[in-house]
């Protein structure tokens, strides 16, 4: 049994990760605030690394948070192992405002990704999925979005099914 919650154990995974392999995401310093089976909530901090010459957010440290948010939540309902692939196909994004404080991204898409992962599973198949993605920043506009996304996750799991 371990003594981390699942939010810190999430955000240690995705910062080693980081570290070892995408430095962009380690230089984000991104952390998980909310994780369950249907949602998932990644926090990007404004500073320095992440802020554009206008005070905001960069477009790369918004993308990250959108990648992250949607992957982390897969990642729950997929596991991570031998077989067991996923990638985004495409991305979309609409940005509203400036992001000019801490972001959250959240992605509420859990059933769907259980019931795409089960699909992969069973049909060892490539399975894909559309999925949203919310940013906000609550210490300046409350739930109000600074920007949505619509993200294709592609899967496949080899591991199981037919």
């Amino acid at each position: 049994m371990s003594f981390l919650s699942p939010t810190t154990r999430a955000t240690l995974m995705i910062r080693s990760f980081g570290f070892m392999q995408i430095p962009l995401l380690w230089a984000c310093r991104p952390k998980v605030v909310e994780i369950d089976s249907d949602k998932c909530v990644v926090k990007i901090p404004h500073r320095r690394k992440t802020r554009n010459h206008e005070g905001g957010l960069y477009i790369a440290a918004l993308t990250v948070g959108a990648d992250l948010a949607a992957g982390i939540l897969a990642i729950r309902h997929m596991g991570i192992g031998k077989g067991k692939k996923f990638i985004f196909k495409d991305f979309h994004a609409d940005y509203l405002k400036r992001a000019e404080a801490d972001v959250f991204f959240t992605c509420t898409d859990g059933p769907q990704l259980k019931e795409l992962t089960a699909r992969a599973k069973e049909t060892g198949e490539r399975q894909n999925t559309m999925v949203n993605v919310t940013a906000t920043v609550p210490s300046k506009l409350g739930d109000e979005p600074v920007a949505t996304f619509v993200l294709t996750l592609s899967i496949k799991d080899e591991t199981g099914g037919g």
